[in-house]
This record gives C-alpha cells, structure tokens and sequence, in this order.
C-alpha cells in the first residue's frame, strides 16, 4: 500500500472512530441532536428494548436516559474494516448508569457492550447506516455508590458541565464537536 492509501485509510478509521465518541459524548450529555448527528437520516439502531428507524431511537432515547442521573461509556477496543464507502466497526465498551431510588438495580448498573456498526460515508461523510449494541453482560451496582467526597466539578448533562462551559469560554459553538 502506497503512503497516500495509508493516510486515507487512517483517516477513514479515525472519521469511524470519532462517530462512535461523538454517540457516546451525545448519550452520556443527554444531547440528542449530536446523537442523532452520527447517523444517517435513514439509520436503524437495535438496541436492548428497541430496534428501530432513527427518529423512533431519538424518541425511545428522550424517554429512556430521563430516568437516569447519567451515564458514563467507555469504550476500549476499536476495530475497523472498509471497503470503499462502506465499512463494518466493532467497538467494545463498559457503560456505567446510575439513578433514584439508589437501590433500584434498573437504575444503577454496569453492562459490557459492543456496538456493531455498519457505517456509510456519504458526501464524504461517514455515519452509522445501522448500529446492533449487543450486550455482553450485566452487574448492580446498588449499594456500591458512593457520594464526592469533597467540592470539585461535576458532570452534568445540560449547560452547566464543565466541558460545556469551556466550549463556550472557548468559542468552540454549540455543534457539539470541533474536529481538525
């Protein structure tokens, strides 16, 4: 493979990548139209609970994230394989959720995931044709959280959140995602 073809690929697996970070950036800030923004309009999601076109995921997810405090996802293992302008992403990841009443093993969980895309650029643009989350496992956490133990920030998923407020101080705008 010639320099030029490496650099492309490189930057194909780096654009896939930055989708997955963008969803879950979207999901644990509870914004929605980022989310939304790393598929195409015509994408289908199957998730736990839900399988479905992207506007109905939009709508599954405004319910669903409400009834926790947040979500952190972490993901790890990123592997990508392309094939003109199309491409098939594996990623592996740990999702941590936490919500009232504490004790509510529905509201306070770690799972172990992998999303499996099947992504398209269009327009030069790569984004998720079809996403399965299929979930490896499940651990409560009830009983296993524990409050800051002192002043310092705190995530939050509306204006407020440090990174937020940066992007703000920064300039950055309100699109959620600055690359380049």
């Amino acid at each position: 493979m010639d320099i030029a073809a490496t650099v492309a690929r490189l930057a194909d697996q780096q654009a896939i990548y930055e989708v997955v970070l963008r969803y879950c950036r979207g999901v644990d800030r509870f914004d929605l139209d980022m989310v939304r923004s790393v598929y195409h309009p015509d994408g289908i999601d199957n998730h736990t609970g839900f399988s479905g076109p992207l506007d109905d995921w939009i709508a599954f997810l405004q319910t669903a994230l409400i009834k926790f405090e947040g979500t952190t996802h972490i993901v790890s293992n990123h592997l990508v394989e392309i094939a003109g302008d199309t491409a098939i992403a594996e990623t592996y990841g740990t999702a941590v959720h936490w919500g009232q009443p504490e004790d509510d093993p529905r509201r306070n969980f770690t799972t172990g995931f992998r999303y499996i895309d099947h992504m398209t650029r269009r327009d030069g643009r790569w984004a998720i044709q079809e996403r399965w989350a299929a979930r490896e496992w499940t651990l409560s956490d009830v009983g296993r959280r524990l409050r800051k133990e002192g002043e310092g920030p705190a995530g939050t998923r509306n204006a407020d959140d440090p990174l937020a407020k940066l992007r703000r101080r920064l300039g950055f705008g309100s699109e959620g995602w600055i690359s380049g």
